[in-house]
């Protein structure tokens, strides 16, 4: 009798994972292939062969890109390479991207860098904030742009038991700022099951010298962060989800949740259009092919546009997909005035003439 309880207990076990990975691989658009959608004017840009995960413009045109990104469970081409910040300006007639040189006594040798945000000052000093993951921890890191130079100043480190696995930021003020946990587990193992189990234990945060408190909970996977061109409204995807979530920001930086819109694909990072307010998000068609790589069946790319995000019937556009041929695992798409910035967690880098 025991032996057949034993029997029946397995049996129901092993029917539970095997619904909770049929979830899964649901969650991650396993089955889903794209037709290509591409812009007529685009290439590849040839100095970004090794990830550019996060893409920040400022309103001049000049546009700071994270590459380098050693992350749990993803694949890197480059991995005894310390990250980089890159930069290129828009406003050239083909514009190329150039490593920055890092200076004031940053250990570049850990340099693991990941979402990133600007903040201009009323002087009109350009701060870039960096999500970095030295020794695989959180860290958020504080440079000055000098833009005579074209380099950066390393300014500070910022350290808190709430920055735990973020994995992007927005900034608001002087070291004022709202980031996300995408996994509760930093081990690689424990994140793939918490992700099976669909465990909903990360959040987004909001940080500031004098006050840290967690403003949304309840995520899978809260990913990329931004705010609205006039700062009403946080904008938050949560991975696995499918979805963006939209929140009011008030006066105390806490957060109301107004509406989530779902999507058929993997949303990662957002970046807010400053002339129209429309957002573009890098995309994963395929989320199982970014985790469990095969350069013979490499993951898809693809972005959206949305516009009227706040209006009963916001209007989504495929404006990119590609099976992976030219461009694998986006993350990121940012516009200035016509030209199309789009990145990767691991590979490279497309620049478009919309």
């Amino acid at each position: 009798m025991g032996k057949l309880v034993a029997l029946v207990l397995l049996g129901v076990g092993l029917s539970l994972v095997g619904e909770m990975f049929s979830a899964f691989r649901e969650r991650m658009s396993a089955s889903r292939e794209v037709e290509p959608v591409e812009p007529e004017n685009c290439r590849l840009i040839e100095e970004l062969e090794n990830g550019s995960e996060d893409i920040d413009i400022l309103p001049s045109g000049l546009a700071f890109i994270s590459s380098g990104l050693k992350y749990p469970g993803l694949p890197n081409f480059a991995p005894d390479e310390p990250g980089k910040i890159f930069l290129m300006d828009l406003n050239e007639q083909n514009p190329r991207a150039q490593a920055l040189e890092i200076s004031g006594g940053f250990d570049k040798e850990l340099f693991n860098p990941h979402g990133i945000s600007i903040f201009i000052d009323k002087d009109h000093t350009v701060y870039l904030y960096v999500v970095n993951h030295p020794h695989m921890k959180s860290t958020v890191e504080i440079f000055k742009f000098e833009e005579q130079q074209r380099s950066l100043v390393y300014l500070k480190t910022i350290k808190h038991e709430l920055l735990k696995s973020v994995n992007d930021i927005v900034v608001l003020g002087p070291e004022q700022f709202y980031a996300t946990r995408d996994h509760y587990f930093t081990n690689s193992f424990l994140s793939l099951f918490e992700m099976i189990l669909d465990l909903r234990w990360t959040y987004v945060l909001f940080y500031s010298p004098r006050e840290v408190k967690v403003v949304a909970k309840g995520f899978c996977s809260a990913n990329g962060i931004t705010v609205s061109a006039d700062q009403k409204y946080v904008y938050v995807a949560e991975l696995l989800a499918h979805k963006i979530h939209v929140y009011e920001k008030h006066a105390n930086w806490t957060l109301t949740p107004l509406k989530s819109l779902d999507f058929n694909t993997l949303v990662d990072n957002i970046s807010v259009d400053p002339e129209t307010g429309d957002l573009w998000v890098g995309c994963h068609p395929n989320g199982m092919k970014v985790f469990f790589y095969d350069s013979e069946n490499p993951p898809a790319s693809e972005v959206l546009q949305i516009q009227n995000i706040l209006t009963e019937e916001p209007k989504v556009t495929q404006v990119y997909a590609e099976n992976g041929t030219v461009l694998q695992g986006s993350t990121v798409a940012s516009v200035y005035k016509g030209k199309l910035l789009i990145g990767t967690v691991f590979h490279k880098a497309l620049y478009c003439e919309l």
